[in-house]
């Protein structure tokens, strides 16, 4: 099958819109992927989704089963347009109750897809039609909002995940066509030990404060004889659904510009991408634009974050788009990326190392207006504190086990300024996710910057992270919550912490509608 190459300008917001057969590398069974928009029955939802488990062949008699959305991995592309109201209908065709999470959106909680704010569940074998508008443009994404816990069959360590992707009302950027690419990892198991090294995160931004504390933490665990906490580790890694060399290639002509939208769809895991030969011009994180858009060799990408860049097709050739690390790319993380007329065995090069720092995106040296208040936040690890998991803390605080709402831990007045200063504590690098609102970034790993706008941002271990929660739209209440595997503190069983915001409205100020 080849790849479908539907640009924006094929977009049709009538009567269908072809969703899900965008992604390169995945053969998508066509029922599941067209969805109309339902004009000739006005109680048809736009969308369907069908949340049931599914075998997936992910290479040549290699199938795996997992519960996802339509019987596919990764669910359908989903296109909205901005500010054009949409209904979803949701079939839980499972027997256990689901949420779907609408990551990077300004929805309400009702639709968001958290139980902890107060979003209703998906009851077993039932159904919910969600209705809200979309936005803000760009690349966003949805996914299951269940508590694994120790059980790796549940929540996004299946296959419940599948890219959105917002139409701007004007036409942004220059480039020729759009390819989607949804990374993750299948057949989790737990391990102890081993965590990720992070030297491609500025090694100059440790504060050392904060590195007493978690490394005093970790010996006085040690000693009492603790072994390491668990951490979960895979067999299989995908690009859309297929392990490299199983899956059609990207295919491209020399002079294209292809605008990659990128997702790291893992439950747990930081993924690196590099294409040798070619340089990626970074013009969006979690589908933001960002204010100085540049060329870079190697993209990071933390647990569920996204990045668009644009590629210029000029070192004709077959090449391997791929993983840094040895061992994630040699068992799947990877894709072929093949110019018209070159049909040779695929290379993989190696690029030289790179650090990875979300200010090389931002103004420089722009002023930073102050807030109205900063909120101060340690993350801080307990090794092998619950039944052998880490227990992961908010100012010394863990995250209740119960999945149910939650009270707040700080109080909002809508319309202010608020500084979010993010203190990693651990050894471990954070992903943390802001729900429903986004945040900019003021300082990373030390360095100032301006401009950046994220709903992830990966907080280095012994660093911090500086950024402004905006004036938002809505007085609804918020969460932060460590993104650590996919990034919301329903995914990982190893980092359950949150802290939630209340924002109300201020006394005698209109809030917009």
């Amino acid at each position: 099958m080849n790849i479908s190459k539907v640009s924006r300008r094929r977009f049709l917001a009538g009567s269908s819109a072809l969703a899900g057969v965008q992604l390169a590398g995945a053969s998508l069974p066509l029922p599941f992927s067209a969805f109309g928009l339902g004009s000739q029955d006005e109680t048809r939802a736009d969308y369907t989704l069908h949340i049931t488990t599914s075998p997936i062949e992910i290479a040549p008699k290699r199938i795996i089963s997992a519960i996802t959305y339509n019987g596919q991995f990764p669910g359908p592309l989903l296109r909205f347009k901005e500010g054009r109201q949409v209904s979803v209908d949701i079939y839980n065709n499972t027997a256990t109750p689901e949420q779907l999470h609408w990551h990077g959106q300004k929805v309400s909680v009702d639709v968001d897809g958290a139980a902890e704010e107060g979003t209703p569940f998906i009851l077993a074998r039932g159904k919910r039609r969600m209705v809200f508008t979309p936005g803000p443009a760009g690349l966003r994404f949805y996914h299951a909002h269940n508590r694994a816990g120790a059980n790796l069959a549940a929540g996004q360590y299946g296959g419940e995940v599948g890219p959105v992707h917002i139409e701007p009302a004007q036409e942004p950027g220059r480039y020729d066509r759009e390819v989607f690419l949804v990374l993750k990892e299948f057949e989790p198991s737990f391990s102890q030990g081993g965590d990720m090294a992070q030297d491609f995160l500025p090694p100059s931004g440790k504060i050392k404060e904060l590195e007493t504390t978690g490394e005093a933490s970790m010996k006085a665990s040690l000693a009492k004889g603790l072994r390491h906490g668990y951490e979960v580790g895979y067999r299989y890694f995908t690009i859309n659904g297929r392990m490299l060399g199983h899956g059609e290639p990207v295919r491209v002509k020399r002079g294209e510009r292809v605008l990659f939208h990128i997702l790291n769809g893992s439950a747990t895991e930081i993924r690196s991408l590099a294409l040798p030969g070619h340089s990626f011009k970074v013009v969006a994180l979690d589908g933001n634009a960002v204010p100085t858009p540049a060329e870079v060799p190697v993209l990071w990408i933390g647990t569920a974050e996204r990045i668009s860049a644009v590629v210029e097709m000029n070192h004709p050739g077959s090449w391997i788009l791929a993983d840094l690390a040895d061992n994630d790319r040699n068992h799947g993380m990877g894709i072929v990326v093949e110019y018209a007329g070159h049909h040779g065995k695929p290379a993989w090069i190696a690029p030289k190392p790179f650090h990875w720092n979300y200010s090389r995106f931002g103004k420089a040296g722009a002023p930073v207006a102050p807030p109205d208040e900063i909120f101060d936040m340690t993350f801080a690890k307990e090794n092998a504190a619950e039944e052998g998991f880490n227990r992961w803390t908010i100012n010394g605080t863990a995250f209740p086990m119960e999945q149910k709402v939650m009270p707040a831990s700080f109080h909002l007045t809508h319309g202010k300024r608020y500084r979010l200063r993010m203190r990693n504590a651990s050894d471990d690098i954070h992903p943390i996710h802001l729900h429903r609102h986004s945040f900019e970034l003021t300082t990373v790993a030390g360095i100032q910057t301006n401009g950046v706008m994220k709903d992830v941002v990966m907080v280095g271990g012994y660093q911090e992270v500086e950024g402004f929660h905006r004036r938002q739209s809505r007085p609804d209440p918020i969460s932060l919550s460590p993104a650590a595997a996919h990034g919301l503190w329903l995914h990982d069983p190893f980092r359950l912490c949150v802290k939630k915001l209340d924002e109300f409205p201020a006394e005698r100020e209109e809030v917009p509608p």
